[in-house]
Parts: structure tokens; sequence; C-alpha cells
């Protein structure tokens, strides 16, 4: 017979044998995740027998694991701020450091409510729809128009809406940034693709392999994607609205240029846990 604890040290030692950076981490969310058991039960249900569907199918994840697809990937889904998000193909796992720019973009939402009674923001590049289904569910009075160039991610973003219980407050555009939005909108967020075109082959095989290269692509400096949504911003933001975005570490002063270039000016910026620059606010420096 074959316990909880001792598969859960297999796969501990596969990984490490592996060469995984992780090994304990990685299988305590897979042999959890593949189970159905919460991380406090695979701590107090050690000796709990395990049955052999069951271990088979955690064989069978760990194979794909050493094969280098990433857990969530395997599993199907992710947690982020608090919401269950499912994947797919066609859309990047949302990671923890985007939590900060929910954080900070949920803040401005809610004072907009109070003072407006309602208010309305524009996701661009909305992937599984991890940001705006997260300010939707902490923010009552907000509605969210979520964008991507792929149905795939549109599909699954929808899926997540309905699974968190904010569908009837999200609605879906399928093309690149701005450029199939409507009105004005009190904020525009957005995690676009930063990662410069040359770097992709030589991301970890878990983003190189796994993710879908166009939301990872930012061009060939990067900042293509700052670029399309500064160059419009201006026609589609509400008097005092915002533009909330995730930039790449090295980005905080060059992002600043492009948005300046059109007429914002950098009203807050924030650092992930790492301590490197992350999220840029901007707020339109030209008086109405």
């Amino acid at each position: 017979m074959t316990t909880l604890s001792a598969l859960y040290r297999k796969a501990v030692a596969a990984f490490a044998a592996g060469g995984l950076e992780t090994p304990a981490e990685d299988a305590r969310h897979l042999v959890s995740g593949v189970l159905g058991l919460s991380l406090t039960e695979m701590m107090t249900e050690g000796a709990r027998v395990i049955e052999p569907d069951e271990e088979i199918a955690v064989s069978s994840a760990m194979e794909r694991r050493l094969a280098r697809e990433p857990v969530y990937r395997i599993l199907g889904a992710r947690e982020f701020f608090g919401l269950d998000f499912m994947l797919s193909a066609e859309t990047l796992e949302p990671r923890p450091d985007t939590e900060i720019l929910v954080e900070h973009a949920l803040a401005f939402l809610k004072q907009t409510v109070r003072l407006k009674g309602a208010a309305r923001f524009v996701d661009l590049g909305t992937g599984t729809g991890a940001i705006a289904v997260a300010l939707l569910k902490n923010c009552a009075g907000a509605t969210a128009l979520a964008t991507d160039i792929a149905d795939g991610a549109l599909e699954t973003a929808r899926a997540n809406a309905l699974i968190n219980g904010v569908a009837d407050r999200f609605e879906t555009a399928r093309g690149p940034w701005l450029d199939v939005t409507k009105g004005r909108y009190d904020m525009i967020v957005s995690n676009p693709p930063y990662i410069v075109s040359d770097v992709i082959d030589t991301l970890a095989p878990e983003v190189r392999e796994h993710d879908p290269v166009r939301a990872l692509d930012g061009g060939k400096d990067g900042l293509d994607a700052y670029r399309a949504i500064a160059a419009k911003a201006s026609d589609h933001l509400a008097e005092d609205g915002i533009v909330a975005l995730e930039i790449g570490f090295d980005q905080k002063d060059v992002v600043t240029a492009i948005f300046s270039e059109e007429g914002f000016a950098l009203a807050q910026s924030h650092r992930d846990f790492g301590g490197n620059d992350r999220v840029v606010i901007f707020a339109s420096a030209r008086k109405s």
C-alpha cells in the first residue's frame, strides 16, 4: 500500500533528480491538485492510503512535470487573487506579481464607485480574464469589457467570469488593444506582452514551450503593446481616468516616456515581490 506521504516523497525525489528548481513545492501542489486535496490535508492526512487509480493519475502528472510542463497547466487551473481560474492553450497562467496590478487598480475602482456610483473599465489582452474578473469580484459597482485577439482566450475568460459569479458585468470583444473599444472608460488596465522577441528562445521551457508566444512577445524592443495602448488611450479614457499597466522589470522609464509623449503623467509606480518595478499608473497631464 502507498500512503499519501510516501507518494509525496516519491514525487519530491523524482523532481529533485529531474533538476526541477522547486521539487518540494511542485510535488505538494501537483499531488494535492490531482487528488483534490487542500494543502492542509496534504500535511494532516499523510497516512491516507492511495488507491491504485489515484497513484496512476499522480504518476502520469509527474511524467508531464518532468517533461517541464508547468504544474498548473497540468492541473488546468490556477488560483489568483483568491479565486480559481481555468487555463487554456491560448492563455498565460495568471501569476502572483500581477496581483499587485489588481490591488492598485482595485483601489482606484472602489474610489471611483464611491464618487460616481459606478465604474467602467476595459482589460486589454485579457487572457484568462484574471485581472478583470478579480476586479469585478471585489468591486460590485464596476463593469468590464475584456478584449483579446484570441477566440480561445475570450472563451476561457467568459467561462472564468461565469465560474466566479461576475458574468453579468463582464463583456468581451475580439481585437487588438483599444481597436475594438467604444466610448470612454474610467480605467484602462492591461498586462500586455513585454518580452523582447529575441529573448523568447532563452526562456525556461515551462514558459517557452507552454505559454502562447503572442502573449509573451512584445516586439523587437518589448514595447509594441505600450505604444499601441498609449496612442489611443486618450480617446477612450474618461475624465480623471487612469491607465494601469504591468511592465517588465527594466521598463519603467521607457514606458513612462512613451506615455508622456501622448500626454500622460506617471501617477504611481509599484514594485513586485522581488523588488523590481512591475506596475505603472498614468493619468492625463492635459487639461480638459
